[in-house]
């Protein structure tokens, strides 16, 4: 029997969350004295009641939740917190169609970056932050915040961890999931502060550099400006941003070897080294061809294609040049990256390098197998055999995002769509990168996308966001029997 009462508890003190950080938004528009103000407050009350009522009718739940509690609270939190997180945008007027601010606010918390925003000066800054706001707690994750702060409620968050941290194989700082949650908080809380203090060197004013970091360390990839970080037009921010969205795309538990100088440990996880490896291998071949073919130098080739590459297979979706207007085949390798994802464990979204690296084992020693068919040969990754059933559900979950990538491009391509453009909206929205291909490029947006196909991609996000599997087995007759 599912316990509905603990679901809608638990919803109740997220939305006392959401609430809480659109006051600190409103604060923000208070400072700049700008006209969002109302707006924020408003809906931050709205929360607030929502969520203490939401609280006192179920204040004597039981406080057991079990996996398919887990399921359902990480899958629905998402849409919960996007249909309120929306609310600001409408009230205020800045973005008067609710579909839009739904499509812009799901963006964020996924920590996609796809926008249907023209005109992103424009915007007053109380909502310019709620918005980078919402990309920086969903990057760590909502659960993760809230596992943290639960068990003083007598609730316990193992089950959300599982379901909600990105990747196959979540690894755990200490053993107990609270205290795991504080440290990966404080990590990127560190990270996001230091971010923001080179970026205010580098020339940025405080209210872009707190942003921009923000959406960095999410992989989210919203900024203040509408040409992206090419606004700045700076080597030193445009470095420091690839740094910290290489640091973003690797797996916390590294980054807290790192930060207790226990490098080996770093540089001997095999993930790390084709993820590294990927991103060199990706930047040379395309610096050089910018290089030859672009006209640039041999530094701005460099640099540009770095940007993007690590950019993409990251997750960020941040630009600091028109991808499309390169060669066809540096397009090809662009859209190709848009598979990868960054690290288990971290704020990326799409495959994930562990599952690519698996798959290219698992390849090999098929071939092995094949030539020495008596042969016991096991797939190993970091010097450990991987069971055979990860490597089972590592096939399932590929098929599941490329059959989806496909049924999704059709959908898309319905709605009148070159199949450029279908395939870079559903490559882009399903693996949380923003920018994609064709008509939904670094330099455009989705806000000529049918309401059909905003509320679709939205959907693309939440399944892209949260692993396939989390929200899929939602559809199964089987979760919801007794």
């Amino acid at each position: 029997m599912i316990n509905k009462k603990i679901i809608i508890q638990v919803m109740g003190l997220l939305l006392l969350i959401e609430g809480f950080f659109l006051g600190v938004s409103s604060l923000v528009s208070l400072f700049y004295g700008q006209y969002d103000f109302s707006a924020l407050i408003t809906t931050s009350l709205i929360c607030f009641s929502t969520g203490t009522i939401l609280w006192f009718i179920t204040k004597n739940a039981n406080k057991n939740i079990g996996k398919r509690e887990g399921y359902i609270i990480v899958s629905f939190v998402w849409i919960i917190f996007s249909l309120f997180g929306a609310l600001p945008f409408v009230i205020s007027g800045a973005i008067p169609s609710y579909t839009d601010a739904f499509f812009e606010t799901m963006s964020g918390f996924t920590t996609t970056g796809a926008s249907i925003l023209n005109d992103i000066e424009a915007m007053p800054f109380g909502l310019l932050f709620w918005r980078s706001l919402t990309q920086w707690l969903g990057g760590m994750g909502i659960i993760v915040l809230s596992i943290a702060i639960l068990p003083m409620f007598g609730i316990g968050g193992m089950q959300l961890f599982v379901a909600e941290v990105p990747g196959p194989t979540p690894d755990k700082l200490h053993p107990r999931i609270k205290e795991t949650a504080k440290r990966l908080w404080g990590i990127y809380m560190l990270f996001t502060i230091i971010e923001i203090i080179l970026l205010k060197i580098g020339g940025m004013n405080w209210f872009d550099a707190i942003n921009h970091s923000f959406t960095t360390m999410a992989t989210g990839g919203y900024s203040t400006k509408q040409a992206s970080v090419a606004h700045f037009d700076s080597p030193f921010i445009d470095y420091v941003i690839i740094v910290f969205m290489f640091i973003a795309g690797t797996n916390f538990t590294l980054s807290y070897f790192a930060l207790h100088l226990k490098f080996g440990k770093v540089f001997k996880n095999e993930e790390f080294r084709y993820y590294l490896g990927f991103v060199v291998i990706f930047t040379l071949i395309i610096a050089t061809s910018l290089w030859f073919y672009g006209g640039f130098n041999i530094e701005k080739s460099f640099r540009d294609s770095l940007f993007q590459v690590v950019s993409i297979i990251t997750t960020t979706g941040f630009a600091t040049a028109d991808y499309l207007q390169w060669m066809p085949f540096t397009i090809v390798m662009i859209f190709a990256l848009m598979f990868f994802g960054g690290s288990a464990g971290s704020t990326g979204g799409s495959i994930k390098i562990v599952r690519i690296t698996l798959l290219l084992k698992n390849s090999y020693q098929e071939l092995k197998r094949i030539i020495h068919p008596n042969a016991i040969i096991p797939v190993r990754i970091n010097g450990k055999s991987v069971p055979p059933q990860i490597i089972s559900n590592i096939l399932a979950f590929v098929v599941f995002y490329m059959l989806i990538s496909i049924g999704s491009s059709v959908v898309i391509a319905s709605l009148g769509y070159d199949i450029e453009t279908s395939l870079g909206a559903v490559a882009a929205t399903l693996g949380n990168i923003g920018p994609g291909i064709g008509r939904v490029g670094p330099i455009e947006n989705y806000a000529h996308i049918p309401d059909f196909g905003k509320w679709f991609l939205s959907f693309l996000m939440l399944i892209g966001r949260l692993e396939l599997f989390t929200v899929i087995v939602l559809f199964s007759p089987a979760f919801w029997k007794k």
